[in-house]
């Protein structure tokens, strides 16, 4: 038996057949109602800022208070007005919630400050699909050893036209000189006006390096296994893992799995990335290749004005490769810069 079986439905007044019954109505309160919706949003001009040190499975390191007596590095979450945006390390962002950095403190990013570079790469060269790797670096450390393992100049000629595309200055590190000769490997490029640094595997060039890295925000590139957290380990005092090559296969192991920001003992961050054993550029636009292959390898006629890429043939390499100008290295250049264009689905420069 419910109320209502109790109630005696002859006293109910016409005008108001329901009115005494009000008082018995569960009414049952909205907990969305309690606030009323607005579409106007914090522009979050006031809010702290800091720089992104770090991106681990949804969660971020951010640098607060840089350079000053407060200065900590907080942990913090996307939020949810940014959508489909990346957030990645070097990222300069405003923030909301705790930022004081206390233990179980959680802050937000809500604004990513306009990035000034940005490295890319994506799956494969037939991939337009780009990932987003590190953003406002000044250069790019492109590690590579002189054997164990052996270097792949085509992996550093496809570092080369992403740092050129990302407008980052390259900046060419060989390691392990004790175990091979690296000259053979430098004359693949010595047609470019590369900063090159040499180091031994028992003789870390902390001069070389500082020179390099100091006062600037840095991006390091490299092969798995070729000594890269190495370096870095010894440049920040940091203590990144380090892995070995495998004898049978030749190739290093992954011991990193995400990018992060490290403070250069004498100023400077250097930003360590994983290991890639390949680096495709779907995304980058065939014109911003040629400066890779040659210190000036600009078209004597830009494409913009009019000239379709395939009927270019006078781009600079080409020209020296013909007239004999860059030897047997100039053609083996050549040839890898045809590859890399066929590969990204471009014309051949040089093709007759």
């Amino acid at each position: 038996m419910s109320w209502w079986d109790d109630v005696d439905r002859d006293d109910t007044d016409e005008d108001e057949p329901y009115g005494q019954y009000e008082s018995k109505v569960r009414i049952r309160p909205n907990p969305k109602g309690n606030r009323p919706r607005t579409k106007t949003r914090p522009n979050y001009d006031d809010a702290p800022t800091g720089w992104v040190t770090n991106v681990d499975r949804g969660r971020f390191g951010v640098l607060v208070s840089a350079g000053q007596d407060d200065e900590r590095v907080i942990t913090a979450t996307k939020a949810r007005e940014l959508g489909k945006k990346s957030v990645v390390t070097g990222d300069h962002v405003s923030l909301a919630g705790d930022v004081s950095g206390d233990a179980g403190s959680l802050a937000r990013i809500v604004k990513v400050a306009e990035r000034s570079t940005l490295l890319r790469r994506s799956a494969d060269d037939s991939d337009e699909v780009e990932r987003v790797i590190v953003a406002n670096a000044d250069q790019m450390l492109i590690v590579v050893a002189a054997a164990d393992p052996e270097p792949r100049p085509r992996l550093i000629d496809r570092y080369l036209v992403a740092a050129f595309d990302a407008g980052l200055d390259p900046v060419l590190c060989i390691t392990k000189t004790d175990l091979a000769d690296p000259a053979p490997f430098l004359a693949h490029f010595a047609c470019l006006d590369l900063r090159i640094v040499t180091s031994r595997s028992d003789d870390v060039p902390f001069d070389a390096l500082h020179e390099v890295l100091d006062d600037t925000v840095t991006v390091t590139v490299g092969h798995s296994g070729v000594g890269k957290s190495t370096l870095v380990n010894a440049i920040t005092g940091s203590t990144r893992a380090t892995g070995v090559v495998n004898a049978v296969t030749g190739r290093g192991r992954h011991t990193s799995s995400s990018s992060i920001a490290l403070r250069v003992r004498d100023g400077g961050w250097i930003i360590d990335t994983p290991g890639v054993r390949s680096f495709g550029l779907g995304h980058v636009q065939p014109e911003n290749v040629f400066r890779a292959f040659a210190a000036h390898a600009v078209p004597v006629r830009e494409p913009a004005d009019g000239i379709p890429l395939a009927q270019a043939h006078d781009w600079e390499i080409v020209d020296r490769v013909h007239d004999g100008e860059l030897g047997a290295t100039g053609v083996e250049r050549l040839d890898s810069f045809r590859a890399l264009l066929t590969g990204m689905g471009a014309d051949d420069p040089g093709a007759d």
